[in-house]
């Protein structure tokens, strides 16, 4: 069989293994699981080539955090900066937060849900492992107070928040099940936690795009990415409330929230992927500068579905889950 069409099937067969509920090739490095259903596969395992591959949560968070150091913040903030701001006062409302309202925002990132609380009155720390990602917030909102930390260990006393929030931080751990709990250990009684995760790739289309693209391309998947979580192992409303009721979580709840963010030009879309973001930048720059030709031909075929009289509106869902402590 020629590489080319063992790369085809390889990716093939991830899509099969995904719209049967089961992680695939691609699951290593950005999403699974698409069509609602919930992988039968164990956490910590994925299947890679047709064999299980044992995921390392230290190597992953490694990955993870090597990423955020690498790329590029501007980029992020500049393409991802406006959508995950979209669901800002959302995130806020359900988590109650309002004046005086003691809030950990997780994964603070540039620190837009850090400042947006604390606009509302609220006392507001945000935390984020990168420090790249720390600077950004703190030049940007030099009024809020922002620390390093681990989302899955939070350096932080018990029952010290009235709330917690975290903008799309699930999909960046190795354990979440782990950062779950610390949100619950860190809330006070009848505390609440609001988090967000994408929808599945069908319909949050800025990474179906992607994964559509790679499948297309006959694109393989670089041995050097690591085995990681699925991506969108949240996007299921059942998974996703699981997780909360696993941490202790009372009266969960899971919102689905839709809209379209509109691109002047397909390529900024693109420029933001392969420079602002960590799984899917790995994904994309190590391939053969062939291969990435491929998949950024097919993006831009399959772009033009979305395309209106002044540039592209792209569909995108966002899954926001919330729960009370006890």
């Amino acid at each position: 069989m020629s590489d080319d069409l063992r790369n085809a099937e390889a990716v093939r067969r991830y899509y099969d293994n995904w719209n049967s509920g089961i992680h695939g090739d691609l699951m290593v490095t950005l999403e699974g699981n698409g069509n609602g259903g919930v992988s039968s596969q164990p956490i910590g395992s994925a299947v890679q080539g047709g064999t299980m591959a044992v995921i390392d949560p230290d190597r992953f968070n490694a990955f993870e955090r090597e990423g955020w150091a690498e790329n590029s913040s501007e980029a992020y903030d500049r393409v991802f900066g406006p959508i995950t701001g979209h669901v800002i006062d959302e995130l806020l409302d359900v988590a109650e937060v309002g004046a005086q309202t003691r809030v950990l925002d997780v994964a603070t990132g540039p620190g837009h849900v850090a400042a947006r609380a604390a606009s509302r009155g609220a006392k507001t720390i945000g935390v984020d492992l990168s420090p790249q990602m720390l600077d950004v917030a703190r030049r940007a909102h030099p009024q809020v107070e922002f620390r390093r930390a681990d989302a899955e260990e939070l350096p932080l006393p018990e029952a010290s928040f009235d709330a917690v929030v975290a903008n799309f931080c699930l999909l960046h751990l190795a354990r979440p099940e782990r950062g779950a709990a610390g949100f619950a250990r860190v809330l006070s009684p009848g505390g609440r936690v609001a988090l967000t995760v994408w929808g599945p790739p069908d319909r949050a289309r800025l990474f179906g795009l992607i994964l559509d693209a790679l499948r297309a391309s006959g694109a393989a998947v670089p041995s050097e990415i690591p085995p990681g979580p699925d991506f969108f192992r949240f996007s299921t409303d059942a998974e996703f409330s699981r997780l909360l009721s696993a941490a202790g979580f009372q009266r969960v709840a899971i919102r689905t929230l839709e809209f379209s963010h509109f691109f002047p030009d397909a390529d900024l879309l693109w420029t933001g992927m392969l420079e602002g973001t960590v799984r899917t930048r790995a994904l994309l720059r190590l391939q053969t500068d062939e291969a990435r030709q491929r998949i950024h031909a097919e993006f831009l075929r399959l772009i033009e579905a979305y395309r209106t009289k002044s540039g592209f509106e792209v569909p995108v869902s966002v899954k926001l889950g919330s729960g009370h402590r006890s």
